[in-house]
């Protein structure tokens, strides 16, 4: 489990990754590959605040499994293990 708390809207996303690609028994180096686009929410920052000093409640929860916008986001590592600190703006939709 990460140990980071996101502040604001943010959220902490740990990407999914792609399945290993072969087209034509080529096996397609991790450079070639796209950006993880799917992701799990590790964890919500504080929220966002309206005009009136009101917390925004966020649309995703804990453990949803989301799709996220291609280069949004900042990655960082943690424990060896990649996430990603985005804005939830930057998260597309909630997968089912």
């Amino acid at each position: 489990m990460a140990n980071i708390k996101p502040i604001g809207d943010r959220v902490l996303v740990k990407p999914l990754e792609e399945k290993e690609v072969k087209k034509g028994g080529i096996i397609i180096p991790d450079s070639a590959k796209e950006k993880p686009q799917e992701g799990q929410v590790v964890a919500l920052g504080t929220g966002k605040l309206d005009e009136s000093g009101k917390r925004i409640e966020f649309t995703v929860k804990k453990g949803d499994k989301v799709l996220i916008s291609k280069y949004g986001g900042t990655e960082v590592k943690i424990d060896g293990d990649s996430y990603l600190i985005l804005r939830e703006d930057d998260i597309l939709g909630i997968l089912g």
